[in-house]
């Protein structure tokens, strides 16, 4: 019998009205979203059923309302008796990993990556950094690209989401020249990224320090199912090494085709990614076309999802 995972999305996935049909339908997911108004002081429904783009668009108010929403699909699927032998989360979903491991409680979630978004826009002023995706280079290309750019400024992988496809992050002039560098090495293309900070990258290091001093006061528990952690694609050995992970992780790469490898060899052969968009599902089909993938962030995905897990 193989394993089921559930994998948590990122920042970028978010969108205008997002959950607001399981909201509708689902008194658990409704109160997920008053759960986190009453934590963060504000009306998060109202900004992600009736608010715009621009609003949820800043970092800040993304990484929690994306948060929100995941988690509010989440007890969805749970009150629908669906369980997970493992979780795992693209950079901001790694707290929603932890929030369904039971290692996190939701409020102190929400209010963290509020804090954390907040820091890391703030690190980096606006036009200095930069990430750009290569598109069609191995992993090794990419790397050698950008230790030649890093004579112009930082420049580091940022993300290695699968096969082909990979975030660079770094100083703006040093990402342009990564970029050249990626397109005579033979990328099929290699462009700068609509982003407002270099995220996962040295130079949020300092991001990572006040993330640390807010991780102090709050709470962790045990994990009720393991969670794989972006900065070893490796399980989070206990519950005092996530304050440490989730710092270090502001700064360093996310590694999320090596943790989808790492489930899959672990009997993996399940993924239900939970939030807005369908990323995740995209980056697997590029890393193993043979596993199952199926996402929940409407009425109709949830169906789809509830008949192909009930199979």
């Amino acid at each position: 019998m193989g394993k089921t995972a559930f994998m948590f999305a990122g920042q970028g996935a978010q969108a205008v009205g997002m959950g607001k049909e399981l909201a509708d339908n689902f008194d658990c997911a409704a109160k997920t979203f008053d759960e986190a108004s009453e934590a963060l002081g504000f009306d998060v429904k109202d900004m992600i059923f009736n608010g715009d783009a621009e609003t949820l668009m800043i970092t800040e108010n993304t990484q929690p309302t994306i948060v929100t929403m995941s988690v509010a699909a989440l007890r969805v699927l749970e009150e629908k008796g669906v369980k997970a032998d493992v979780a795992a989360g693209l950079s901001l979903g790694e707290y929603t990993a932890h929030i369904a491991s039971g290692s996190m409680k939701f409020s102190d979630g929400v209010k963290l990556v509020k804090k954390r978004g907040k820091y890391m826009q703030e690190e980096v002023p606006i036009g200095v950094g930069a990430m750009a995706a290569v598109i069609g280079l191995s992993q090794e290309d990419v790397i050698e690209a950008c230790n030649v750019a890093s004579q112009m400024g930082v420049c580091s992988p940022a993300n290695f989401n699968c096969p082909g496809q990979i975030v660079v992050s770094g100083e703006k002039a040093a990402v342009e020249k990564c970029c050249e560098i990626a397109k005579e090495k033979g990328a099929k293309r290699a462009m700068l990224m609509p982003v407002s900070a270099p995220f996962h990258c040295e130079l949020l290091v300092g991001a990572g320090k006040k993330l640390a001093k807010e991780l102090e006061d709050v709470v962790l528990y045990d994990m009720g199912i393991p969670v794989i952690t972006n900065v070893t694609a490796d399980y989070v050995p206990s519950k005092d090494d996530i304050k440490d992970l989730l710092v270090r992780q502001v700064s360093s790469s996310v590694r999320w085709e090596d943790s989808v490898r790492r489930m899959i060899a672990d009997g993996v052969d399940t993924f239900v990614e939970i939030g807005p968009g369908k990323t995740l599902c995209g980056f697997l089909r590029r890393i193993d076309k043979s596993l199952t993938c199926c996402n929940v962030e409407d009425m109709a995905s949830l169906e789809k999802t509830l008949e192909i897990l009930n199979k």
